[in-house]
């Protein structure tokens, strides 16, 4: 596989992208933020040449609350940007990866979610990701896009990292237990993305953690797994409703994606998010305890 281009190089996912081409000696330019803007067009045409095999779009606006009080820059990363990238790709003959989101479903069917199901999204950051996908899929045709969800890692913030964190200030937790999803490791999708990266298939795929769970059970299989590498107690986690959380975004009730095309036409094996989870507490550990977290 020749050069690849990563485009949020920083993220969660970007993070895991590095280690593993750093791993396998990939060709990989990594790029975050700063050195590269996709809201700029021109900068992200002067960026994407044809010298790369493809380009994995790892660049999102992903805070969720606070795209309710601001559409504006949401869109401005999550349909414009993407669009400059799709744009940009398809100009250069670039294969392009863009990662999506679960959240383009409104958490009604009650069955997980194939790739054709109708998009619903009911906040703005799941318009802003599905305004992004419809226009790669009209700017790039060379294009595989991976919807994902509730992605964790040792970098950056996430779920894991918050209820670690949280454990260490408070003795009790509440957690909303009536959400279901996918989680699914960051370094798990990095590799499926670099390997989409490297195939000749094209289209929509979801992409996430097999066994779906609500977020109370993600929060006891994270403190389940953190007492078998520390022996430290668990704390009390108390289950409760959506109602009893209210956040400025809805959230779906059951966003579960199925992956099975995915792993089907890629050949990839199942996500196991549970053996994921144990790899991040076991990289947090070995951390120095000023940048741990268990």
């Amino acid at each position: 596989m020749g050069p690849l281009l990563l485009l949020g190089a920083d993220g969660q996912l970007g993070h895991e992208v590095r280690v593993l081409a750093a791993a396998r000696a990939l060709d990989l330019v990594a790029l975050n933020r700063r050195q590269l803007d996709i809201t700029a067009a021109s900068e992200v045409r002067a960026a994407i040449t044809g010298r790369f095999a493809a380009v994995i779009n790892a660049a999102a606006y992903t805070a969720v609350d606070k795209a309710e009080r601001d559409a504006a820059a949401a869109f401005a990363v999550n349909r414009d940007g993407a669009n400059h990238v799709a744009e940009a790709c398809a100009a250069a003959g670039v294969r392009l990866i863009h990662i999506s989101t679960d959240y383009v479903f409104d958490g009604a069917k009650g069955a997980p979610y194939v790739e054709d199901d109708a998009v619903r999204p009911l906040n703005v950051y799941g318009a802003s990701k599905e305004a992004g996908e419809a226009v790669v899929r009209a700017a790039c045709a060379d294009h595989v896009i991976l919807r994902t969800a509730w992605v964790f890692g040792a970098a950056g913030s996430n779920f894991v990292k918050t209820m670690l964190r949280l454990s260490g200030e408070r003795d009790g937790l509440s957690i909303v237990a009536d959400q279901f999803g996918c989680p699914t490791p960051a370094a798990a999708l990095a590799a499926r993305a670099i390997a989409a990266a490297g195939d000749e298939a094209r289209g929509t795929y979801h992409c996430a953690g097999e066994e779906p769970t609500s977020w109370h059970g993600f929060a006891q299989a994270i403190f389940a797994a953190q007492r078998e590498i520390t022996g430290r107690p668990r704390p009390k986690l108390a289950a409760i409703a959506t109602a009893d959380y209210p956040t400025p975004a809805r959230r779906p009730a059951d966003s579960t994606l199925d992956s099975g095309l995915f792993q089907a036409t890629f050949g990839e094996a199942a996500i196991d998010w549970r053996a994921g989870l144990t790899a991040v507490l076991e990289t947090l550990a070995a951390l120095p305890d000023e940048e741990g977290d268990l």
